[in-house]
């Protein structure tokens, strides 16, 4: 399975497991991940995040293939600064919303689009979500957002998720997933959509089915892509149902380089 290192593309999520709290990637993982392109190594990213909040990232570290965005909404070809692959919510998703931010004043919200990132219900913690992403908002209401959305996101503090939860649930909406992809955050993706889902369509468009796809995550939105990957690994810090999933679980977490330790594991499988 690893006798080719020139075949072995090793993707990871962002945050909670190549980024630390501190949002700054780790300088050994930063090194390595340097090094295992040097061998001819295949690194890339899948993360929930638009291009306008990862984009930020790409002086510290380099990606030499596509990355997966949006919680797997996007393939995104960083080279060529174009979309190899998209899929977007149904337009139903805008009621969807409305409904959703009138019925749960408290809750902030995001939409993401190619273009920007719009915010229709701003909080506290959608506020700090921004901050964090480093992205300039657009504030406006729901009907003014444009279409092609890749995904929304709710944020919420986590001791309010459930019943954010409950309500959407008592809902009864069809036709979108709901997927929780952090202990404040709650999302509409497309149905059937996921990182395994843009992993899968990374291995035909990219003409990349003989390679060994190596995958990291920690929390429930990476499932599908560890699923869909030849090697599930996770950090220590991964939640207990992605721990279930996954073929190595590492003693080092996102806040101890990780994605290095990651790399030690494939290096040590190479024939």
């Amino acid at each position: 399975m690893f006798e080719d290192i020139s075949k072995v593309l090793l993707i990871t999520d962002m945050d909670g497991t190549f980024l630390p709290s501190s949002k700054i990637p780790g300088q050994r993982s930063v090194e390595a991940i340097a090094e295992f392109q040097r061998r001819g190594g295949k690194f890339s990213i899948a993360t929930g995040r638009a291009i306008q909040a990862a984009q930020q990232y790409f002086d510290s570290f380099s990606v030499n293939c596509p990355i997966i965005m949006c919680n797997g909404g996007m393939v995104y070809d960083l080279i060529e600064r174009r979309q190899i692959h998209d899929v977007f919510v149904p337009d139903q998703t805008r009621q969807i919303v409305a409904e959703v931010l009138r019925d749960n004043p408290e809750v902030g919200c995001e939409v993401l689009t190619l273009d920007a990132v719009y915010v229709p219900q701003m909080s506290p913690l959608e506020a700090k979500h921004n901050v964090i992403c480093k992205v300039d908002p657009v504030l406006c209401s729901v009907d003014e957002i444009p279409e092609n959305w890749y995904k929304v996101l709710f944020a919420t503090e986590p001791e309010n998720m459930r019943k954010l939860m409950d309500y959407v649930a008592s809902r009864g909406w069809t036709g979108v997933d709901f997927v929780r992809s952090a202990n404040e955050y709650y999302e509409i993706l497309p149905q059937n959509i996921s990182k395994g889902s843009a992993l899968e369509k990374m291995r035909s468009l990219c003409g990349m089915e003989d390679y060994t796809f190596v995958a990291m995550g920690d929390y429930n939105n990476d499932i599908e892509m560890l699923r869909a990957a030849d090697v599930a690994v996770c950090p220590s810090n991964a939640v207990d149902e992605v721990k279930e999933v996954c073929d190595l679980v590492l003693d080092q977490s996102c806040e101890e380089d990780a994605v290095a330790a990651a790399l030690e594991y494939i290096y040590g499988q190479l024939g």
